[in-house]
């Protein structure tokens, strides 16, 4: 019987902007304006050569949402000549596919002009639906409606943009709440056929945040839920775990087939007391129920539909083949 296939994709983490307009009781990313909000351009360019270095392919661009609503980071985007934290973001996006890396943009709430833009210059494209319940961590966070999230998700169908989202579990949701969150994203994908893999993130407190007390899922109720949204969402779709947050062995064995971005040369600075694991070590995790494969941000079936831009075109088919040729 041949192994079952866990897919991870090689990356560099590029947090754009520590700064959002929301205020989300369990984050440790969020800062003020200030020195250092905002990355320049030599500062990701450092990064995405040390990424092409080490044999990346995804650039991710995380940074926080609608930052131009907080007063003063106008002037932090004029420094770098821009208004528009997106319009920066596709200016460097521009940069990783010129260093042979395919962007991958988590941006937040997007309306579908903006979407638009950023997939000319993105190979897939991601928003956490984090939960469909309306919890006590997401107030004064209105990028954290739920229907606005939903909407996101379903401007990013319309568009054909290879897309991730997921939950984050143990932020005051219920057992209920997180089926309803799959059902809503199932309903979804049976639409628009555009999301590749459903992250199920557990929630890790840190210090210095409203949560920073509050307690986490356990591995029973985490492998339950990896085995629910396995149920529930239809099987082109990949269960997705984060290796550096979780033990990602026994998940795989409760359904994970994803293990999403492992940088070799920058941290999870969502998380970042949670060093990534070396490849090799979740190779060594994974089997021998199963085989470690690498994957690029888009998954080879929207490769195979060409669902990217012409922009894109020329990198994601070298990469494609550079992949092929290291799994034969």
């Amino acid at each position: 019987m041949p192994r079952r296939r866990i897919t991870f994709s090689r990356n560099v983490f590029l947090p754009l902007t520590t700064v959002c307009r929301n205020r989300c009781a369990y984050c440790g990313f969020r800062r003020p304006v200030g020195p250092g909000c905002l990355m320049r351009p030599g500062e990701v360019g450092t990064v995405l050569d040390e990424g092409a270095r080490t044999g990346c392919t995804e650039a991710l661009f995380t940074f926080g949402e609608r930052p131009e609503e907080v007063p003063g980071f106008g002037a932090e985007l004029g420094a770098v000549g821009e208004v528009s934290v997106l319009d920066y973001c596709r200016r460097l996006c521009v940069d990783a596919i010129g260093r042979g890396l395919l962007p991958h943009t988590n941006a937040g709430v997007l309306d579908e002009d903006e979407l638009s833009s950023l997939a000319e210059v993105n190979a897939s494209m991601g928003l956490m639906l984090e939960t469909t319940a309306r919890v006590k961590a997401h107030e004064g966070s209105p990028g954290k409606d739920p229907a606005a999230r939903l909407a996101t998700i379903e401007a990013a169908g319309r568009l054909r943009i290879p897309f991730t989202t997921g939950l984050l579990l143990g932020i005051g949701e219920t057992a209920a709440d997180r089926l309803e969150s799959l059902e809503s994203i199932a309903a979804l994908q049976r639409r628009y056929g555009h999301i590749q893999e459903v992250i199920l993130q557990n929630f890790a407190p840190q210090d210095g945040t409203g949560m920073a007390g509050a307690s986490t899922i356990g591995p029973a109720e985490y492998c339950a839920t990896v085995r629910l949204a396995r149920e529930v969402l239809p099987a082109e779709v990949a269960v997705q775990v984060p290796p550096n947050l979780a033990d990602a062995a026994a998940l795989v064995r409760c359904g994970a087939d994803d293990l999403g971005g492992v940088s070799p040369c920058s941290i999870d600075h969502i998380n970042p007391n949670h060093p990534w694991p070396a490849v090799d070590e979740l190779r060594r995790a994974v089997a021998p129920d199963a085989e470690l494969v690498e994957r690029l941000c888009i998954h080879p079936r929207f490769v195979d539909r060409g669902w990217y831009s012409t922009t894109l075109a020329p990198l994601v088919r070298r990469l494609s083949e550079r992949i092929r040729e290291q799994q034969q």
